[in-house]
């Protein structure tokens, strides 16, 4: 069963949620994505939010914020590296380290995959995955079945 969850276009009210949820995150999140460092500020929170809003209206990138059952930034989740002549795109995906273990990044991976199928003209997304990164590797076969039950 999935937890519940839902995705939503990340919003300024997010920022301290973000800061605290990198910052919780560090150790686990860092080695795969450069952006969560130690000192993750609200400058850098704030800058984050407002790329997504003009990645949404340009259509460069889709990000969202995932929200767990109690209504709390979980993590986010979205699309990149969109190339349009080939409609094919990047999914990629994080858990704060509080909420890791919980299914939250498979549930926010089949939100993000349904939503890109159905707002988009992208056909096909990719996972790329460090090989060092285990955790990350047992989500990606949850976009694999998520685009089979959609067919």
């Amino acid at each position: 069963m999935n937890p519940p969850l839902r995705i939503r276009p990340y919003a300024e009210s997010d920022v301290p949620e973000m800061v605290a949820a990198a910052r919780e995150s560090f150790a686990d999140v860092s080695p795969w994505m450069p952006w969560c460092h130690a000192r993750y500020s609200a400058t850098d929170a704030l800058e984050w939010v407002r790329a997504t809003e003009e990645g949404h209206v340009t259509g460069a990138m889709y990000d969202f914020a995932i929200l767990d059952g109690a209504g709390r930034y979980a993590g986010g989740c979205g699309l990149n590296q969109i190339s349009r002549l080939n409609g094919v795109a990047n999914l990629g995906y994080w858990v704060r380290s509080s909420l890791t273990g919980r299914g939250i990044a498979p549930a926010a991976v089949r939100e993000v995959s349904a939503w890109a199928f159905e707002h988009t003209p992208l056909h096909r997304l990719e996972i790329v995955v460090a090989v060092a990164n285990t955790r990350s590797q047992r989500v990606a076969p949850w976009l694999t079945e998520s685009i089979t039950s959609m067919a």
